[in-house]
């Protein structure tokens, strides 16, 4: 598919979706949300795929959030496509891990975007926020409840109810990104990222993915230990090629060949 909005390309086992409106601050436009649902759908159903990381173009900002020129000008709210804002934020059923690399500013619908992420690598100008209460609008996208799930209601509370950004080293310390890096060494730090997470076995990290965010509604470790062996990723683990490649390959003293099945 040909895409206006965002570049995708895969690097071997990586998808590499990039927001591409950097003079717009990467801010998302309905034909953006268009793309991003149909990338992210490719991403999902191709096998040979195992890792995305989301970025955006340009040295300011990774997203911006809605494209507010663009809802100013229509008379109509778009509708989000299938898997709400971004083609990201509602997508519950992805196993896959996804990363944001974070360039810059990730405001509004971009922290959103970012928050729905597994993992967050950041660059040290990255500066996150939720200022939608200083245009008279609420961050719907998700962003209201992972933030409180992520950082601590408190915490969380206070950049909401005021729409202060917080620092991609304030980010790191209350455990929202995993590492943050020089803006030039961001995207080596994310190929190092990779790099680790292709050395394990995909459908173990889908088995673990699927595991923990079940876990995390299941209302206490005791009830989640219990629901585990019927999870879907989990009944597929234990029946799995890769199961067996990896204790194989360890008495073998080689590499293992994952396969992803």
């Amino acid at each position: 598919m040909a895409y206006d909005t965002i570049l995708v390309e895969q690097k071997g086992r990586v998808t590499w979706i990039t927001l591409n409106r950097p003079a717009q601050m990467n801010a998302i436009t309905h034909a953006m949300h268009d793309e991003l649902q149909a990338a992210f759908d490719a991403f999902a159903a191709d096998d040979d795929q195992w890792i995305c990381v989301v970025t955006g173009a340009g040295e300011k900002a990774f997203c911006a959030g809605t494209d507010l020129k663009e809802a100013a000008s229509s008379s109509t709210r778009h509708a989000y496509p299938k898997n709400g804002y971004a083609g990201l934020i509602e997508r519950f059923d992805l196993n896959k891990p996804v990363i944001a690399a974070v360039n810059g500013l990730a405001l509004g619908g971009g922290f959103e975007v970012a928050l729905a992420c597994d993992l967050i690598i950041a660059s040290e100008n990255a500066r996150f926020g939720l200022p939608e209460p200083l245009v008279g609008a609420v961050a719907l996208g998700g962003g209201l409840h992972r933030l409180a799930r992520q950082i601590g209601l408190k915490k969380a509370m206070g950049y909401i109810f005021t729409g202060r950004q917080m620092s991609a080293a304030d980010a790191e310390q209350m455990g929202l990104v995993n590492e943050v890096v020089p803006a030039d060494q961001l995207e080596q730090a994310v190929h190092a990222w990779c790099e680790d997470m292709l050395r394990c076995a995909p459908i173990s990290i889908r088995a673990s993915k699927e595991t923990v965010m079940s876990g995390l509604e299941a209302g206490g470790v005791e009830a989640a230990m219990k629901a585990q062996p019927n999870i879907p990723g989990f009944v597929e683990w234990t029946k799995a090629e890769d199961t067996r490649e990896g204790p194989l390959a360890f008495a073998e003293k080689r590499k293992p060949n994952w396969k992803g099945r």
